[in-house]
């Protein structure tokens, strides 16, 4: 029978690893920390090394790569000192009102000190990866969190986002039973399967439509004009729905201020 194939990948070994990737995916919610760390044990895998070669095609990214480029510290008090509808003063005005720190990432030493290249590029995806809510409009909750990563497993199929993508999309289908046009609020479709599916739809379009953002230097752009950057990048924001951060009242008023 065809089917007797899986015997010789569903052995005991494997499946106790991919229930742990599966623990580590399941409380990525409740702490960032999981999602980190699940990134950090794909670094050896094979999807790990389908990442690497593509952003290795692309001459910039391999270029960075190898350079191991580090990212911030940003510097809060000169980002809001910038003009208003800079890329930085409204990063920074987001996170603020959100009570989120704008240097929430891990340190080289958590991903060996950048050592090999798959270190290197997990390290700066989640050093970029509030940048990257903030150019796409995808809010920083969990609305939009499954559309934003899916930016990154579109660009180049990085693997811990993509397994949170995954289980996001399988959780959701296993667990919902009710029929999406009989929920009636947003927190309750975001439960669902139909709801996740089309979050990651519309960050891979996002993600097909726009440069490659991996090897943007976003320190050298924070003074740059949002909506100006966005164009050059090619990217159509979200901005409307509960999955946009434009549609946080807090939010709304602190970047007019």
């Amino acid at each position: 029978m065809g089917f007797r194939y899986l015997d010789q990948i569903a052995t005991q070994e494997h499946i106790q690893e991919f229930l742990s990737l599966v623990d580590l995916a399941a409380g990525s919610g409740q702490s960032a920390s999981n999602a980190f760390l699940l990134s950090h044990r794909l670094s050896g895998s094979a999807p790990m090394r389908l990442c690497e070669r593509i952003l290795g095609e692309d001459p910039a990214a391999r270029a960075l790569i190898q350079e191991r480029r580090l990212c911030g510290p940003y510097d809060a008090a000169k980002l809001r000192s910038l003009p208003k509808g800079t890329l930085g003063h409204t990063f920074v005005t987001v996170l603020d009102t959100l009570g989120y720190d704008i240097n929430f990432f891990p340190e080289p030493a958590f991903f060996n000190d950048l050592a090999s290249d798959a270190d290197y590029i997990n390290y700066r995806v989640f050093a970029t990866h509030d940048i990257h809510h903030i150019l796409s409009g995808f809010s920083l909750d969990s609305y939009g969190e499954v559309g934003v990563i899916s930016i990154s497993v579109g660009q180049f199929n990085h693997p811990g986002l993509a397994f949170l993508d995954l289980m996001s999309l399988l959780l959701n289908w296993f667990f919902n039973d009710t029929p999406e046009a009989q929920l009636s609020t947003h927190a309750e479709r975001l439960k669902t399967a139909s709801y996740t599916f089309r979050m990651i739809h519309h960050g891979l379009e996002l993600a097909a439509e726009a440069q490659l953002l991996f090897t943007v230097n976003w320190e050298e752009r924070m003074g740059q004009n949002l909506d100006e950057l966005r164009r050059e990048l090619g990217i159509q924001p979200v901005t409307e729905g509960p999955w946009s951060w434009y549609s946080h009242p807090a939010i709304a008023a602190a970047l007019i201020l």
